[in-house]
């Protein structure tokens, strides 16, 4: 029977053997900066390179048509799309217009769930970009009967 630090050790090989062999992402996260400080839903998609969205049925969001309390908002964004690298949600009328960026890839599931702050009642936009830089979205307007961001 192996102890505690026996089961540690071969797993830090393990994972060690893994990243070497690139079965590990070498970075935890990707973040950028100037799309999370984007004020508008088109400065948002500048800022990831992705073009003018387009309507797609493809693209779903789901969340309430009323929330109670802006300050928590459940939402979910999936898609059917194939080739798709990120997916966001996007809050028309809040300070800053990102909610949550995902980089997807073949091998995950292109459905995300959050939660998020909103201002004030608005359009809430779930977008798909594509590897090649498309962009296509749906859109909800979800009504806010109290303030979540600075309400």
């Amino acid at each position: 029977m192996k102890n505690r630090r026996q089961i540690l050790k071969q797993s830090a090989a393990l994972a060690g053997l893994a990243a070497t062999a690139g079965w590990l992402p070498t970075t935890a996260f990707a973040y950028s900066k100037d799309a999370f400080d984007a004020k508008s839903v088109a400065d948002a998609l500048k800022a990831v390179g992705a073009g003018t969205p387009a309507e797609s049925k493809d693209v779903t969001i789901t969340g309430p048509d009323i929330a109670e309390n802006g300050a928590v908002v459940p939402l979910s964004v999936a898609t059917t799309l194939g080739g798709v690298k990120q997916l966001m949600l996007l809050v028309e009328k809040n300070p800053n217009a990102v909610v949550a960026i995902f980089n997807t890839s073949e091998f995950v599931e292109p459905n995300f769930t959050t939660r998020a702050k909103l201002g004030q009642s608005s359009d809430v936009y779930a977008i798909a970009i594509m590897n090649d830089g498309k962009a296509f979205f749906a859109k909800k307007e979800v009504k806010v009967t109290l303030g979540g961001c600075g309400g």
